[in-house]
């Protein structure tokens, strides 16, 4: 169940990392989710697996909803403000510039829709 956080986590790492950073905070808050997720995600998974779950008092299956349901508001937020980057690909980077360059080139336009998926 915890695998496919790691996989999807490290291939948001690589999408919005692969990118130039328009606006650092949008996209820092999404790499943030991403990271934060994915080391939680192997930390429940080391407690499974090394059989820490059988020593500590805790109700497992409480934890692992308010886990996944924290984790789903913040990747919604993220999304949010993945897709709000995504959708300044037409406007100019400098407004007062003759020059017609975007805010994202349309490689990084191509990954940022990737990453925001």
């Amino acid at each position: 169940v915890f695998l496919y956080l790691q996989l999807f986590g490290t291939l948001v790492w690589i999408l919005v990392a692969s990118t130039r950073v328009p606006l650092p905070v949008l996209q820092g808050w999404v790499m943030f989710v991403a990271v934060t997720a994915w080391f939680l995600s192997i930390l429940f998974l080391c407690v499974f697996l090394f059989g820490y779950a059988n020593r500590i008092a805790v109700n497992w299956n409480q934890t692992d909803f308010l886990f996944h349901g924290a984790t789903f508001v913040f990747y919604f937020g993220a999304f949010l403000l993945q897709a709000a980057t995504t959708s300044l690909h037409h406007f100019p980077r400098k407004f007062n510039s003759t020059a017609p360059e975007k805010i994202l080139a349309d490689h990084e336009y191509n990954i940022s829709i990737a990453a925001s998926v």
